[in-house]
């Protein structure tokens, strides 16, 4: 099989709290609802403590963590690669960083003409 562009990438920065959130945490996965302000951010939580549904899909794997987004979210992001990192600044949700003093964001590129063709699948939610 051909390589796939992958549909979310993670940051060298993003990875460091990662690691140190699933030290205390356990297994990790992220969201991205759509919801307004900080709602629109990543989320990320213990594996399985939020509950998915077939509002939602599978965009990839990030170091380890599965990423969702819902699907309504996903129909304005579907043209992009998009990057997980990490600022400073206390955000506004239930997402493991909060405490920490940091929030995940997102980075977005256009793909290109070529990686269009060559995208990896995304997965309905209630299928993983």
């Amino acid at each position: 099989m051909e390589n796939l562009i992958k549909r979310v990438l993670v940051s060298d920065h993003a990875i460091k709290i990662i690691d140190q959130l699933r030290e205390r945490h356990g297994q990790l996965m992220f969201h991205q609802s759509g919801g307004c302000c900080d709602g629109s951010s990543p989320m990320c939580f213990p594996k399985g403590e939020l509950m998915l549904n077939e509002n939602d899909v599978k965009l990839g794997t990030i170091h380890g963590c599965d990423f969702f987004m819902s699907k309504d979210q996903f129909e304005y992001w579907k043209h992009t690669q998009l990057t997980v990192d990490v600022t400073t600044g206390r955000g506004a949700s239930f997402s493991l960083e909060i405490p920490l003093g940091l929030r995940f964001v997102i980075k977005s590129r256009l793909y290109t003409d070529g990686e269009r063709e060559h995208l990896a699948p995304v997965q309905p939610a209630e299928e993983v």
